[in-house]
């Protein structure tokens, strides 16, 4: 209940301009969705967006002083996941459309190796990861099929400290 909740807080939220960036990463305890999610349907767009509400509504449940700077390995493969249940979608109501990063995803997942994928690209020491993802079978599999891949993250908003956290300093 209280993912659904965050996800409608994220999704009537706007694109803050007041944004505090270090190591090339923005902090806070809010998500705040780019104005631009709502007025465009491109599809490759709609899908990054699916993918930032997932991982951000993950962050925010984790929670902790800055949730902007909470990496999980549920959190990005759980984004990853419906990044590629939106993209599917849309390819069934458009074949035509096309991404060469979106597709490359389909056919690892297709594979098998989503698991393997996340870990490889985007993993971090501290992650619980499952007990049977093997990135060195992923890796064999990833020359023969993804020759010269390279992954890719979009976040579709930006985040901040909320205008309560700024008022009481927190």
């Amino acid at each position: 209940m209280r993912s659904a909740s965050l996800l409608v807080v994220l999704l009537i939220a706007g694109c803050n301009s007041d944004i505090y960036v270090r190591d090339g990463v923005t902090d806070g305890d809010t998500f705040y969705l780019a104005d631009r999610a709502f007025q465009d349907d491109d599809p490759v767009l709609q899908s990054w967006v699916a993918y930032s509400l997932s991982r951000s509504t993950c962050q925010l449940d984790i929670g902790g002083d800055n949730p902007a700077r909470v990496s999980d390995y549920g959190c990005e493969f759980g984004a990853r996941q419906l990044m590629l249940d939106t993209w599917e979608e849309k390819l069934a109501s458009d074949p035509a459309v096309s991404h060469a990063y979106l597709d490359d995803l389909v056919r690892v997942r297709e594979a098998g190796f989503l698991d393997e994928y996340v870990v490889r690209y985007f993993g971090k020491q501290n992650w619980q990861v499952p007990i049977e993802v093997n990135v060195a079978e992923y890796r064999r599999w990833e020359k023969q099929h993804l020759a010269g891949h390279r992954p890719e993250t979009r976040l579709i908003g930006s985040w901040n400290y909320s205008e309560r956290t700024k008022r009481h300093g927190q």
